[in-house]
């Protein structure tokens, strides 16, 4: 059966379509922020989470399976996708056809898988040099592949960028390693923070964390005032969001931190929408 254009168009919509209900379905706070992005970048942006996020599911999630297989596979398929510039995957395909338009780095994509398999084999991180390998490898690439999206490939933007991008990226992982302490120590058996015991976790250690975690989110936070605007409101909701879960985190005894999961209630989140709409929309931003 000879392939037309119109098939192929209603084949790409079935699979962006796929990653946005990917991104819905597993994170709304990620889901309500990249709502508040263009039009003309969002898809790109669901394409790319719904990647990460299957990677991420098949280290952390699939308990009962093969994950060296699953990862090995999804890689191979990852990069048969890049070569030939489709997959009957939708969510490999989705992000092939991103990764095509913007040009992003193969190195980012190569770093990210990269610490998707440490997850696989390592259950803590002594030194300083290896937390910071992982937090480049799962969090720092994914904020650069974004970048490139959100700067629609232009590089001078892209290098001016950079590192407030990879901070971001840095504060945004580094939350989510303090909010998921309980499922990371008991369910995973993975510690993150070099040379802080999470088991005995004291004042001091959490102290040390949180200003580490303060001092990424004012580099990064300085990169978001000067993105496109067509990025730039999606990306401050993030940036608030995580920004009040850290704040909650700070005044939550550790005893609580290691009992449960954190969260932001949806009520918080809707108030965080509707004031940095309107900061945004006053040019306040």
């Amino acid at each position: 059966m000879q392939e037309t254009s119109s098939t192929k168009e209603l084949f790409d919509t079935v699979s962006f379509s796929f990653s946005q209900t990917v991104t819905r379905k597993y994170s709304t706070s990620f889901s309500l922020a990249t709502k508040m992005l263009a039009p003309s970048i969002r898809q790109d942006i669901y394409n790319i989470y719904g990647f990460v996020r299957f990677a991420d599911e098949i280290v952390d999630t699939f308990h009962a399976y093969d994950k060296p297989f699953l990862l090995d596979n999804f890689e191979k398929q990852l990069y048969i996708a890049l070569e030939q510039k489709i997959s009957l995957n939708p969510i490999l395909h989705s992000f092939q056809t991103t990764v095509h338009k913007y040009q992003i780095n193969l190195k980012y994509i190569n770093a990210f898988i990269e610490s998707m398999r440490l997850d696989l084999t390592k259950s803590d991180y002594l030194t300083q040099e290896e937390f910071e390998n992982y937090i480049y490898g799962s969090a720092d690439v994914v904020g650069l592949m974004c970048l490139q999206v959100f700067v629609k490939g232009n590089k001078d933007k892209f290098d001016a960028l950079k590192h407030s991008a990879m901070k971001l990226g840095s504060a945004f992982q580094k939350v989510n390693f303090l909010r998921d302490l309980k499922d990371d120590t008991e369910h995973l058996g993975r510690t993150y923070f070099p040379n802080i015991d999470l088991n005995v976790l004291d004042s001091s250690a959490k102290e040390k964390i949180i200003k580490e975690i303060e001092a990424d989110f004012n580099e990064g936070y300085q990169g978001v005032l000067k993105l496109p605007q067509e990025a730039k409101l999606g990306v401050f909701i993030a940036y608030r969001y995580y920004e009040k879960l850290l704040q909650k985190l700070k005044n939550t005894s550790i005893k609580k931190i290691k009992k449960e999961r954190i969260r932001i209630s949806n009520y918080k989140k809707i108030e965080l929408l509707i004031r940095s709409y309107i900061k945004f929309k006053l040019q306040l931003l």
